[in-house]
């Protein structure tokens, strides 16, 4: 595992991004910017034969330890300025995922159900669905799963 005087070994931090202060291969020059992104949009680096996050080495970078989650407060997993990443357990990572790529209502945690013509309101709190009733009125159902993602998930909730 990498460690934080690797780390700045290897890497210049600059506004979010990190840039080579060795030269790591013959085709990658001093000051390149480092690393490459994934099939899963994040930026990834390679460090003596281990591929990393980029947010992980810029978090090692500045607060001297790899938690197991990182979580990226805006959602983007290019942004990895470091006023960006938090540490994080994986639910409270979870809480701050944005809307299913599948959602038809347009708001997080509000799905129509069919037979009865009205929105359902649900949230996850500590992995355990919790159901806050039916709504005739999208903007309703939306407002109660905006306070209670406010009320369960703290500083993770995600709009």
């Amino acid at each position: 595992m990498i460690t934080q005087a690797r780390a700045l070994e290897l890497f210049e931090y600059r506004d979010g991004c990190l840039y080579w202060r060795v030269k790591p291969a013959k085709q990658i020059s001093v000051g390149a910017e480092a690393g490459c992104k994934n099939s899963h949009g994040y930026s990834v680096v390679r460090v003596d034969g281990v591929l990393y996050g980029a947010h992980r080495i810029v978090f090692l970078m500045h607060h001297g330890y790899l938690p197991e989650y990182i979580d990226h407060i805006d959602g983007n997993p290019l942004n990895n300025k470091i006023g960006n990443l938090r540490q994080a357990t994986n639910v409270e990572n979870c809480y701050n995922r944005g809307k299913q790529s599948n959602n038809k209502s347009g708001c997080k945690n509000v799905h129509w159900k069919a037979k009865i013509k009205h929105w359902s309101v649900e949230i996850q709190v500590n992995k355990v669905k919790k159901y806050l009733g039916i709504y005739k009125d999208l903007e309703l159902a939306d407002l109660v799963a905006q306070e209670a993602r406010d009320l369960y998930h703290g500083k993770f909730a995600r709009i």
